[in-house]
């Protein structure tokens, strides 16, 4: 089987949430469980560490990741969704997987797939368990795809839990709260396995405390070890952070090429995590965590997050496409110096676009579009709900165009933002 013939087979055989939304989505364990069954349980053949949260989880599952691979370790990494390449999604030590592998996968399990019928995602988390069995990884970060205690991925065992940021997304799948939510992203805690949250959140701390209690599992809130202080800025414009412990002297000033200062949450976390780790056995050491966190682009091959795509104009890209990822990406326009505005805005339809709409600035050009996915919001319909939120701009037929037309009317001390999608990211 070619490798566009395996991919095709992947792609057709059920709608992909990605692309379609909740029809797509399974619930339950089930389907997964079988297929795992099915291949010889790959998933018990490896270490991993395991990843969930609304926002933050894909930079902290790199993060991780690349930490691993600075200190030796042959290192597994599951994420979702991807951007340009399916393959993307399980890459060994920043590698993609092989073509091979992929239609050698498909060709031999064709007809436990179609006996069982797993979702799109389902057949990602048995290929990507199967790649990492058979190229025997010392360790696998693998970050969850929607919610937590229901997902194709926690049929894990972890060394170690991470939860990152909880904030209201996919509201129709994982509940309309965020105790609700943060409930559904705790079933990744399993007994006595360790978890770190990388943010306490007020509103829902308790319902970490109370699973990771009945589950005996030592928890820890990064942010109570550690404190985001300020930014330094090198001459080449790359951010030193730096956070200190708030009850010992441990201090670290630490060069990230992720510059959005949302990303002092998610190292907070990566921090304590990598500790949880070191008391586990795993051999770290501050140069490996300094240097992963620093490498993490290269090592991994990260896009998209706050990510310098030119300097004339000055143009910058970000998938955050919730509520809390577009705070934290309006706080990072906010301190940018430009004339103005200019901003290529896509959505999908099945996100909270009038609160969303109603956060972004009035001041502003905006380019309205739509990825190429059926879940994406026709650009008429986006013109017209921001119009109503006093935000003006033309709608364009692609992404394409939109960003065509920003490039043409910007002047060089403008700036131009692309956003409000992973797919509007993913096209550009």
């Amino acid at each position: 089987m070619r490798y566009t013939e395996a991919l095709n087979f992947l792609y057709a055989k059920l709608p992909m949430f990605t692309r379609v939304g909740a029809p797509a989505y399974k619930s339950g364990l089930g389907n997964i469980e079988a297929l795992c069954d099915a291949l010889g349980n790959p998933e018990n053949k490896f270490r991993s560490i395991h990843v969930a949260g609304t926002n933050g989880k894909g930079s902290t599952s790199h993060f991780i990741a690349s930490i691993l691979q600075e200190a030796g370790y042959k290192t597994g990494l599951f994420t979702s969704p991807h951007l340009k390449d399916f393959r993307e999604r399980i890459r060994l030590n920043g590698a993609m997987i092989p073509t091979r592998f992929v239609s050698q996968f498909v060709a031999t399990n064709k007809s436990i797939l179609d006996e069982i019928e797993p979702s799109f995602f389902e057949m990602n988390v048995a290929l990507a368990f199967s790649y990492f069995a058979t190229v025997q990884v010392d360790v696998a970060v693998i970050e969850t795809g929607l919610g937590g205690r229901l997902d194709s991925t926690n049929v894990i065992t972890p060394d170690l839990s991470i939860i990152t940021n909880i904030s209201r997304d996919h509201a129709d799948l994982l509940g309309h709260t965020l105790p609700l939510i943060a409930g559904e992203k705790a079933g990744i805690i399993k007994h006595k396995i360790p978890v770190v949250i990388s943010e306490k959140q007020i509103e829902i701390q308790s319902v970490f405390d109370k699973k990771a209690s009945e589950m005996e599992s030592l928890i820890r809130f990064a942010s109570d070890e550690l404190e985001w202080q300020k930014i330094y800025w090198t001459s080449s414009n790359q951010p030193y952070l730096h956070l200190e412990g708030l009850h010992n002297t441990n201090k670290w000033s630490i060069q990230s090429p992720l510059s959005g200062t949302y990303q002092s949450k998610n190292l907070a976390g990566v921090l304590v995590a990598a500790d949880a780790l070191k008391k586990l056995g795993y051999s770290l050491t501050n140069q490996n965590i300094r240097k992963g966190i620093k490498n993490v682009i290269q090592n991994t091959n990260l896009k998209g997050r706050w990510e310098k795509l030119a300097n004339t104009p000055l143009t910058y890209c970000d998938t955050g496409h919730n509520e809390a990822g577009i705070s934290e990406v309006l706080r990072m326009i906010s301190n940018i110096k430009f004339e103005n505005l200019h901003i290529v805005w896509g959505m999908v339809g099945d996100k909270e676009v009038d609160a969303i709409l109603e956060m972004l600035p009035v001041k502003a050009h905006y380019y309205f579009c739509k990825a190429k996915i059926p879940r994406g919001m026709d650009a008429n319909r986006l013109q017209m709900l921001a119009a109503s939120k006093s935000l003006r701009g033309k709608e364009y037929t692609s992404v394409k165009r939109a960003l065509a037309a920003a490039r043409k009317k910007a002047q060089p001390n403008d700036f131009i933002f692309i956003g409000g999608s992973t797919f509007v990211v993913a096209e550009v």
